[in-house]
């Protein structure tokens, strides 16, 4: 990696002094993405810029583990048990960028953990994604891929309620689908969001008002390298999380923040090219090619023992239910937004797949590695789907997608096959920091659970 992008601005700063010039002292963020596909790292001065490059950095191995609230996984036995030995955290290749963070301008600096011996470690999804491309490198084959990001732009405190945006602009409390004035009311958001984004080389297509009130959806650029779409999409969720902030609102991508609004997805377009660079969906048809067929049977074949990679926390359940557009069932259409997979219609050329299980809340590395692994199995086994649904996939006789959180973790954690899609170090820790968060929530009395049991039994 080259650190003279960023090294030049150092050169060009003053030097730090005493007094103010000292508590301005520039500096950045050295970080990785957790198994919840939230950043953690460390803030450190610009002069230990290029020793990270060289060297990276030593953070526990149990940090890229730890629980949603942060909490050490014990399931995982890297904290007691070994004495929370230090992964080696190096750069991705990737230079600093700038993620407009509300309370300082300091560019972060993306990192993989690796073990002491060099080899990875696959707690780090990012090493998991990798793995998988390259068996499809091996194939003379690369995945071109897009992500979908859905989510709420609410009021920065109390019960989750819609942004507020300048007076006179249309109010939030209704549905607007593909609303024009929504879009206005909030284009100083959006334009902030697409500057941020383009200074940090994130291509960002459209951007659209979604079915509920202040939800949103972002597109990003279709491209041939599936690691960095994945790097993207981390990235710029935390930016647009920082540009919110400094705009005064809130931005979540909780699956279901509301039971009467939307759900807000994470959906994965892809197809395959091969070393000509022709898309091996593509029969010049509406159909598409066997092998995109037989991806899709390759998705469906492992949706149920993966959905938990695809609705990783308890709330990403209330987002998969009959009545909207989430799926339900382990189902395939063309141009069938009730179903799992999609196949959406257009030029031949760009045919695809469309994979609507995930969640926004979920870890994309986990989710781009889950759908990509099962379809290169499925085009190697030539495995079949059944045929696709042409009505509503919620009433069809398609087996069920997971119920709830508590079944998907038990049918991710017995599944041989998720242990030979991913890999066994990292069905380890994933199923250890799922295991302890369902023990946190069970623990936890709600409101609701007070307020029906506490004088009526």
């Amino acid at each position: 990696m080259d650190a003279t992008m960023f090294a030049g601005d150092l050169d060009r700063a003053e030097p730090a002094g005493s007094g103010s010039e000292a508590a301005a002292q520039r500096h950045f963020f050295a970080a990785i993405c957790d198994l919840n596909g939230v950043l953690r790292g460390k803030r450190m001065p610009d002069s230990k810029l290029k020793s990270v490059h060289k060297a990276g950095i030593r953070m526990p191995m149990s940090s890229i583990g730890v629980d949603i609230w942060g909490v050490d996984v014990a399931g995982t036995k890297l904290t007691m048990e070994s004495g929370d030995l230090d992964g080696i955290c190096l750069p991705t290749g990737r230079p600093p960028v700038s993620l407009g963070w509300a309370g300082c301008d300091a560019p972060l600096l993306p990192l993989t953990m690796w073990k002491e011996d060099g080899s990875p470690y696959f707690a780090d999804a990012r090493h998991l994604l990798a793995a998988v491309l390259a068996r499809y490198s091996a194939k003379g084959l690369r995945p071109v891929v897009a992500t979908e990001l859905e989510f709420y732009l609410l009021a920065p405190e109390g019960d989750p309620a819609p942004a507020g945006f300048r007076p006179g602009t249309i109010c939030g409390d209704f549905d607007n689908i593909y609303s024009l004035d929504e879009l206005d009311a909030a284009s100083a958001f959006l334009d902030d969001v697409y500057r941020t984004a383009d200074a940090c080389g994130i291509k960002v297509e459209a951007a659209i008002a979604e079915s509920s009130p202040r939800q949103f959806e972002f597109n990003l650029l279709h491209l041939p390298d599936a690691l960095r779409i994945a790097d993207d999409t981390i990235l710029f969720k935390q930016i647009i999380k920082n540009v919110a902030r400094r705009h005064g609102h809130a931005a979540s991508f909780m699956a279901k923040p509301r039971r009467d609004w939307a759900g807000s997805g994470m959906h994965v377009h892809f197809s395959i090219i091969d070393e000509n660079g022709a898309n091996i969906f593509n029969d010049g048809g509406e159909k598409g090619t066997d092998a995109m067929r037989h991806a899709v049977g390759g998705l469906l074949a492992t949706m149920t023992e993966m959905t938990l990679a695809f609705a990783p926390h308890l709330n990403s359940y209330r987002r998969l239910r009959p009545g909207g557009l989430a799926p339900t069932t382990v189902a395939w259409g063309y141009e069938n937004r009730t179903s799992a997979v999609r196949i959406p219609a257009g030029d031949p050329a760009a045919r695809r797949i469309e994979h609507r299980v995930a969640g926004a809340d979920a870890n994309p590395y986990i989710v781009l590695a889950a759908i990509l692994s099962a379809a290169l199995r499925g085009i190697e086994e030539r495995c079949e789907p059944a045929e696709p649904v042409r009505n509503n996939s919620h009433d069809s006789d398609r087996p069920a997608i997971a119920r709830d959180w508590l079944q998907a973790l038990e049918w991710f954690s017995a599944s041989e096959r998720a242990k030979t899609l991913l890999h066994p170090e990292f069905v380890h820790a994933f199923v250890a920091c799922k295991e302890q968060e369902q023990i946190e929530f069970a623990a936890r009395i709600s409101e609701f659970e007070l307020t029906t049991y506490r004088l009526s039994v």
